[in-house]
């Protein structure tokens, strides 16, 4: 019996081979992957506002470059700082910590006002006394500068990917110690004294599992506020970890 050409024409391996062809057309097609593309970029977009405005909520911000507490710097970079890594927080001792050096070197300008009545002193030239003056004036500077440049970059650092803490103690001695943001297993901070309570300065103690097991930001402003951005930054990594 001959075979109709009509059903040669709907024969089902040549509809199975039709189906195929269009599924792979709409699954492979372009304009579906631009649109899917653009879809997942949207998203995290969003995400990065909310979670932007979040911040802004907790810390709200800063602009005097001198403060202790800094909130997306704009100008501050770190030598071991990423390309595409965000510092959403720099934070510094509190200045009330500087007082005691700030007075010192207040009590080394006035010294030499002393000399005076020192009379062993008067068997030198005065040329000699002037250049003793002199170098004790150049040895305050140098002290207090110092003990500046100390306060000033001795950084505690929390960026999009990690925690950082630069130990600046001397011009020829500094630690830098970090931890990646998944790593943070609990965050706590205590505020102690009349100082710390009346300033809001204190404590924040982070556990990790990094190698680093405790990373200590001491003597920093509002560590509350950053114990809950801390606190936000690993809800975000387990969240985001959750939906790779």
């Amino acid at each position: 019996m001959t075979r109709s050409k009509d059903l040669d024409t709907i024969a089902p391996d040549d509809l199975s081979t039709e189906v195929s062809t269009k599924v792979d057309e709409v699954v492979h097609s372009p304009k579906k992957k631009k649109i899917i593309k653009t879809k997942i970029k949207t998203e995290e977009f969003i995400v990065k506002e909310d979670f932007n405005q979040k911040i802004h909520d907790i810390l709200g911000h800063t602009k005097n470059p001198f403060s202790s507490f800094l909130v997306h710097p704009k100008v501050l970079k770190f030598t071991e700082q990423d390309d595409h890594e965000i510092i959403y927080l720099a934070v510094r001792p509190h200045w009330i910590t500087n007082i005691s050096w700030f007075f010192i070197s207040i009590a080394m300008l006035f010294f030499p006002l002393l000399f005076g009545y020192l009379t062993f002193l008067n068997v030198f030239p005065i040329q000699y006394r002037f250049a003793l003056v002199l170098f004790w004036y150049l040895i305050t500077f140098i002290y207090a500068f110092e003990k500046f440049l100390s306060w000033y970059f001795d950084l505690f650092l929390v960026t999009n990917e990690r925690l950082v803490d630069i130990d600046f103690n001397n011009l020829l001695n500094k630690h830098f110690a970090e931890a990646d943001i998944s790593a943070i297993q609990d965050v706590s901070f205590s505020i102690k004294g009349i100082l710390g309570t009346f300033f809001n300065f204190g404590t924040v103690l982070i556990q990790t599992a990094s190698e680093k097991n405790q990373i200590i930001f001491n003597n920093v402003a509002n560590p509350q506020k950053i114990m809950r951005l801390l606190k936000e930054l690993r809800d975000l990594d387990e969240h985001q970890g959750d939906q790779l």
